[in-house]
């Protein structure tokens, strides 16, 4: 897809949530190289205005960089001032609360906070920002899963759960959404190198590294499969693990999952 039609279908500005580092801020850069202006989310607001200044600077976009909580249950309003004077033709959902730990010993308060991340606050932009595009006939809505919503395995409970729920809900959304013209497309990337799987990967005498991808891979194919499939594994090694996965019994999938995600650093504290 060229620039020119990219900026057709998915401008004039594209909202990025989790923006500021990771897969959020390459998400941001390839997007503002496609010429769309921006609206970027993320809670933390010296990574945020970085990457807003870098991205004005590399693409001479406009970019609106707003610091907040996406667990505010009233997200949606907290960013309208903003919104409501710039017409979003693409949402990319990226944030996440990507927590590596045991379920029982998880607080009650991480765990909602998960849950509004994860799972509330995508379904509520969405719901505030998909009437209008259904309206103009034209859109994209990107949703981060991950490559865990597949299969449950040890320490990620939580977090898998969520992500399956991206996941799930995408499907639906792309059905639903496709005959007013807006693509909608889930991705499920494996281990990509950003800042939050380097927080959760073993160190020190004797720890392997485990194989990742680098964040402007992932996009790459993520941005290409926009409006020409509903989903997406990120990575041809990570497709052939997920056929794998999914052949097996679920006993030995999860089993053998668990066995590499309880060596995972928990990375909640």
């Amino acid at each position: 897809m060229t620039a020119n039609i990219f900026r057709e279908k998915y401008g004039p500005y594209a909202l990025v949530a989790g923006a500021a580092v990771g897969l959020g801020a390459e998400y941001a850069s390839q997007i503002a190289a496609q010429g769309l202006d921006l609206v970027l989310l993320d809670r933390d607001a010296e990574a945020l205005r970085a990457t807003a200044d870098a991205l004005q600077a590399a693409h001479a976009v406009t970019v609106h960089a707003l610091t907040v909580d996406l667990a505010r249950a009233d997200l949606v309003d907290s960013i309208r001032p903003i919104v409501a004077d710039v017409e979003i033709g693409l949402l990319v959902y990226n944030a996440a609360l990507g927590t590596v730990a045991p379920f029982l010993e998880l607080t009650p308060a991480h765990v909602d906070a998960m849950l509004a991340v994860n799972c509330r606050a995508p379904l509520r932009l969405v719901h505030a920002l998909a009437p209008a595009m259904c309206a103009r006939r034209r859109g994209g809505v990107i949703i981060m899963s991950s490559m865990s919503g597949s299969i449950g395995s040890a320490q990620l409970a939580v977090y898998a759960a969520t992500k399956a729920f991206d996941l799930v809900f995408a499907d639906a959304l792309w059905a639903e959404l496709r005959p007013h013209g807006v693509d909608v497309l889930a991705v499920q990337p494996g281990s990509t190198r950003t800042p939050g799987w380097l927080s959760s990967q073993p160190s020190g005498p004797g720890a392997v590294a485990m194989p990742a991808m680098e964040p402007g891979e992932v996009v790459r194919e993520a941005l290409a499969a926009l409006g020409t499939q509903p989903h997406v594994v990120a990575g041809e090694l990570n497709r052939q693990a997920a056929a794998l996965f999914a052949r097996m019994p679920r006993r030995e999938a999860i089993e053998l999952l668990s066995g590499i995600t309880s060596t995972l650093v928990r990375n909640d504290r």
